[in-house]
């Protein structure tokens, strides 16, 4: 998959050191894979939650934190929305973010 602004999770990770290693596994992972559709994704990810507008939550870190993405499926991209706390997670919409 092509992840699109990797620099959000760079920018995050820098500034959360414990959150860095969590986040890299998830980027080489999410970059080493195909998913075609979200059953891909939970064969790998059980956890993950799967919502409307081709959104995925992924809980990193030992589900300390959210990772929201939208992936167009068809074109193999990666579109990073959202990360943080499960605090600041729950003050967005998931689904338009």
């Amino acid at each position: 998959m092509r992840v699109i602004a990797r620099k959000t999770l760079r920018g995050f990770w820098e500034l959360h050191t414990d959150a860095r290693e969590s986040l890299q596994a998830w980027l080489s992972d999410a970059e080493h894979s195909s998913w075609r559709s979200p059953s891909d994704i939970k064969s790998k990810y059980r956890n993950a939650s799967i919502i409307s507008n081709n959104r995925v939550v992924f809980n990193i870190k030992g589900n300390t934190l959210r990772l929201v993405v939208m992936i167009k499926y068809e074109s193999g991209i990666v579109f990073i929305r959202f990360i943080g706390s499960h605090e600041k997670y729950n003050k967005i919409d998931a689904a338009t973010v």
